[in-house]
């Protein structure tokens, strides 16, 4: 069959893929379904040489995936089809002791918890290759001024290791708030029909401590036929939070690559890279649109896992479709994203010349507040400097000086002489503890 996702041939990193993939998900429903039979094996339900069997035979390569799907295809259960599939691959009666006591869902579950573990530990050491570019650059350019922006208009100046450094906390949080979902989201049950156990007997308590022990997951102590998807929809939430902030990053890079702006650009491969079919001078911003695009996408996951949560009396089986898409695409997708970024930063384009130009071409009234602060210093109301240094800048843009236009109103040369003025206006003297902050959050993030 072609395929028709573009996960299948176009996005996604190889490595998040395989975590994410169904044959991924079959090998850790049988790896679930080994553990349980240890389990029981322990506490002496069935035959210690059974559970050997049966762990021996818990992989792809004696369990064969056609013939779980053929069996599917007959009796119209995933699960259960598992469990055919892997009792014909044992030897002896070992087969007739999988799934004891067990309901789809402990297995479903278990498993799937196993592989978001695997999934979030890909991630972080993505999230952390995103940070230790972003600290470069924020460090290399932690001095470079140029001029702020706020309502798309000039602002006052700050620098661009600062703006970096604004980025790099944010994703240093991402990292945290993904770090500390983990003991709430990695958890397995095995807990049967409706999460009482009442199927595993008298030594419930310690099947089920036995197989999350075994897997190195928690436990879910009151579930009812699943696990219960607040678990999953934190998850979803964090990625979600964190493809805004990716975002946020793409759209401040593309929007500084604008010719008009050119402060910063992605980079681009001069030599081979093509960027439009027909407008053959053409440098677009493909990484960051690409990267906009798929926050997006991964953020529309998150409202269907939120649906999820809702379940008839135990549990209904809405979710089951579902979560086939949401999580392995939401999973895949925060992975791109994190590591498309990391391209883009560890390559970033810096035009230094520009974002001087740009500074100039601001003009002397970005300086404003530096203006109105001096003069409160010297005795003036606050107000009152307020204003004035406001209607010499609308006279600025009609024309006239801004040093002369500040001078001639009402005040200001008694408190500061044309020279003082002149040096008020200087921007790299007013990033006030940009610098600063930049060190304080390189020291934040490296710390333990």
């Amino acid at each position: 069959m072609e395929a028709v996702c573009p996960l299948d041939y176009r996005y996604g990193r190889k490595e998040m893929k395989e975590i994410m993939s169904h044959s991924a998900r079959i090998n850790r429903c049988l790896e679930v379904e080994a553990a349980l039979a240890r389990a029981h094996a322990s506490v002496g339900n069935i035959p210690e040489e059974a559970a050997e069997e049966i762990t021996r035979k818990a992989t792809l390569e004696h369990v064969s995936m056609e013939r779980i799907e053929e069996i599917e295809s007959d009796i119209k259960h995933d699960i259960m089809a598992i469990v055919h599939a892997f009792s014909e691959a044992c030897t002896g009666e070992a087969g007739r002791y999988i799934h004891l006591g067990a309901t789809s869902y402990d297995i479903v579950d278990t498993a799937l918890a196993l592989q978001m573990r695997d999934a979030l530990d890909l991630l972080d050491g993505g999230i952390a290759s995103l940070m230790d570019a972003l600290s470069e650059k924020a460090s290399l350019h932690r001095d470079l001024v140029m001029v702020g922006r706020t309502h798309g208009q000039y602002a006052i100046p700050i620098t661009l290791g600062f703006k970096l450094a604004v980025w790099l906390l944010e994703v240093h949080r991402h990292r945290q708030r993904l770090k500390e979902l983990r003991p709430r989201l990695l958890v397995g049950k095995m807990s049967g029909a409706v999460g009482t156990s009442a199927a595993l007997g008298d030594r419930a308590f310690e099947i089920e401590e036995y197989v999350m022990r075994e897997l190195g997951l928690g436990v879910e102590e009151a579930a009812t036929q699943i696990v219960q998807r607040d678990r999953m929809i934190e998850m979803l939430s964090a990625l979600a939070n964190l493809s805004v902030t990716i975002e946020k990053m793409a759209t401040e890079v593309r929007t500084l690559q604008r010719p008009e702006i050119g402060e910063l650009a992605e980079p681009f491969d001069a030599l081979k890279q093509v960027g439009s079919s027909t407008m053959s001078h053409k440098r677009n911003p493909i990484m960051c649109e690409n990267i906009t695009g798929l926050s997006r996408t991964l953020r529309g996951f998150l409202i269907p896992e939120f649906e999820n949560g809702v379940q008839w009396n135990e549990r209904d089986l809405s979710n089951s479709s579902s979560e086939r898409f949401v999580l392995p695409h939401a999973l895949i997708l925060a992975d791109e994203i994190v590591y498309k970024m990391t391209a883009v930063m560890s390559g970033l384009v810096v035009d230094r010349n520009r974002i001087r130009k740009n500074l100039d071409n601001a003009g002397p009234v970005i300086m404003a507040e530096a203006v109105i602060m001096a003069l409160c210093r010297k005795g003036m109301g606050r107000q009152k400097a307020h204003e004035l240094t406001r209607k010499a800048a609308m006279e600025h843009y009609d024309g006239k000086d801004y040093v002369q236009a500040l001078i001639d109103r009402d005040g200001v040369a008694e408190l500061l002489s044309r020279e003082e003025l002149a040096s008020l206006l200087d921007p790299s003297t007013y990033t006030g503890k940009a610098a600063e902050r930049v060190d304080r959050v390189l020291e934040i993030v490296r710390s333990p």
